[in-house]
């Protein structure tokens, strides 16, 4: 009766699309069309966070006066993350911090799968703790929903893992472009911080998809830039070692920054009560933006002070809202204590319950160490004068490119950000003075750190990332026939007869491995029946050449094999239970699969 039902039930509409786009549409049309649908959705997810994030600003602080400090600026930044706290441990229950760590996850250790309720979730969660003053950034939200948009609809029409892992890029590629206006910014960031290979399969739906986003961005937003910048002076190759000293200090800035985020990360780590989380993130966080007001939210406001100013009453409106309204004396001391503290702030928003990324603090942190570098070098005549607001234009594609590892971003991003097409020349410098000088000291980006200590961070190189996005857990032969330490010989000649491999494990009765009887060893006794009675499995057994746990990196299993030479490895859970085995054979079979699949393009 079932069967009959299943061979009268009729397909449904997504079925029936599905089969007539196999029919009609080929796969390259195909994924064209669906990069445009992501990247207009990104473009439509962008614009209404930063939409959502710009009421809640005026609504809170619309009637704030300006030459003086606000107390109210100790209470929203905790009433924000509270708030962002309750919607994700009750409506969202799950977590959907480190956005783009996340998605990197997704891509090397979850076939690119992403869940359905990140379309919307960091959109919701992020606008909330940034409008209420969260010192975090809403472009890794805004990334993470683009991504999961472009997995989701890949499920939805079950592409495989390489069309899926485009997707991702895709939607993270136009989240960018949406968000900046920067097409080629929103490509180069999917090839240097997600490591997605520029294939000619995957290059036209990212470009597609960032033209889409860019374009609806415009039409949603009008032609305005996120910052506004006129530049003051043309470049001259006379100010060149200027701008290799800023690029330095910027990479030992990122140093700085990507150093004080793991701390504070860890002290926030120790805490799991959520409450008790809130009270020292909160804490933390009101008291900076109420002694530093420009600490609030994703600070553009500041940015564009800094990169618009044009004397000194245009720079000092850095100080309105605080403490030190009007004490213009104190402009670098203030500027150089704000970008200390912004990242204690950006981790003690995050660390206390809000939803937020990294992206934006980069940027302000970069702006403010471009403009402090530039008026110390002009009050103490190191050389030729600089403008200042340029080179706070160049300390954000500097910081940047450090804390991202992603010197092209920086750079292309600045460049088309602010129309400062003029100043590429510079801005390359910077960006790559910058990456050369954090390489020295950290080896991973802020999003890829976390992943490559796990030995799951995907790269360029292709043996590498075959072996990241090759599962462990998919490999292992779990269905195996074992033994008992007392079993006689003539029960084990019987397993082996029915045994697919070449050794039989011998496990005790809580499931413990024991030992290996391999098969080409006791050879000489199988077929000695007189001596099925005399040898038990104890006294055949041997140790194994080597043994697994679940969570052991592809590269270390493939270093075993090679190392021991053996044609089956033992994998065991934490307490030594033998999980199954893993064959050299279906191992290397899978990897040079994989490796023709990523070279034929």
């Amino acid at each position: 009766m079932n069967s009959e039902a299943a061979i009268d039930r009729k397909p449904t509409m997504l079925e029936r699309l599905h089969e007539w786009r196999v029919e009609h549409v080929s796969e390259r049309m195909f994924m064209i069309i669906l990069a445009l649908v992501v990247g207009f959705f990104a473009a439509v997810a962008a614009y209404s966070l930063h939409w959502i994030i710009n009421q809640i600003v005026m609504l809170l602080t619309s009637q704030f006066n300006r030459t003086g400090a606000n107390w109210l600026y100790l209470v929203y930044p905790v009433v924000g993350i509270y708030l962002t706290s309750l919607f994700v441990r009750f409506i969202v229950k799950d977590n959907i911090s480190h956005g783009i760590t996340r998605i990197l996850y997704a891509i090397s250790s979850n076939k690119s799968r992403l869940k359905s309720h990140n379309c919307w979730s960091s959109v919701i969660a992020s606008a909330i703790t940034i409008g209420f003053g969260g010192s975090v950034g809403a472009e890794a939200p805004i990334v993470l929903t683009g991504s999961a948009i472009g997995s989701n609809l890949g499920q939805v029409f079950h592409l495989d893992r390489k069309m899926l892992m485009t997707l991702v890029g895709c939607g993270a590629a136009g989240a960018i472009a949406g968000i900046f206006k920067a097409p080629i910014a929103g490509l180069v960031f999917t090839l240097e911080v997600l490591m997605i290979d520029m294939t000619m399969s995957a290059l036209l739906p990212i470009l597609v998809s960032c033209v889409t986003a860019t374009c609806f961005t415009y039409i949603f937003s009008g032609d305005a830039s996120l910052f506004s910048f006129h530049l003051d002076s043309e470049w001259s190759v006379q100010r060149t070692p200027a701008c290799v000293l800023l690029g330095i200090t910027c990479g030992l800035v990122s140093l700085y920054f990507i150093r004080m985020m793991s701390f504070c990360e860890g002290i926030f780590a120790r805490y799991t009560h959520p409450h008790v989380r809130l009270a020292i993130g909160g804490s933390i966080l009101s008291l900076l933006i109420f002694l530093f007001p420009a600490l609030y939210g994703e600070g553009y406001i500041s940015i564009n002070m800094l990169l618009n100013g044009r004397t000194e009453a245009d720079w000092n409106q850095i100080l309105n809202n605080s403490l030190f309204s009007g004490q213009g004396n104190l402009l670098l001391g203030y500027i150089a204590l704000v970008i200390l503290t912004k990242v204690v702030a950006t981790s003690a928003t995050n660390g206390g319950g809000g939803c937020g990324g990294t992206f934006a603090p980069s940027l302000f942190v970069g702006c403010f160490t471009g403009f402090l570098f530039s008026r110390l070098w002009n009050i103490h005549e190191i050389g030729v004068y600089i403008p200042e607001k340029n080179f706070a234009l160049m300390g954000m594609a500097g910081v940047m490119s450090g804390v991202m590892h992603a010197p092209l971003t920086g750079m292309f991003l600045i460049a088309e950000l602010t129309g400062g097409y003029s100043l590429l020349m510079p801005l390359m410098i910077v960006s790559v003075a910058s990456y050369l000088t954090i390489i020295i000291f950290e080896p991973h980006s802020i999003y890829g750190s976390r992943l490559a200590k796990q030995g799951k961070l995907l790269t360029h190189h292709t043996d590498h990332a075959v072996l990241t996005l090759m599962n462990l857990d998919s490999v292992i032969e779990r269905d195996y026939l074992s033994v008992t330490p007392d079993m006689e010989l003539g029960q084990i000649v019987h397993k082996i007869s029915r045994s697919q491999s070449s050794v039989l494990p011998v496990l005790n009765a809580e499931g413990v491995l024991l030992g290996e009887v391999e098969i080409m060893k006791i050879r000489n006794v199988v077929f000695r029946t007189e001596l099925y009675h005399h040898f038990k499995a104890r006294q055949l057994m041997v140790e194994p050449k080597a043994t697994l746990l679940e969570s052991t990196p592809m590269a270390e299993v493939m270093r075993t094999f090679d190392e021991t030479r053996a044609d089956w490895l033992p994998v065991l859970d934490a307490d030594q239970h033998l999980k199954g085995y893993i064959s050299r054979q279906r191992i290397y079979t899978m990897y040079r699969k994989m490796v023709a699949d990523m070279s034929e393009d």
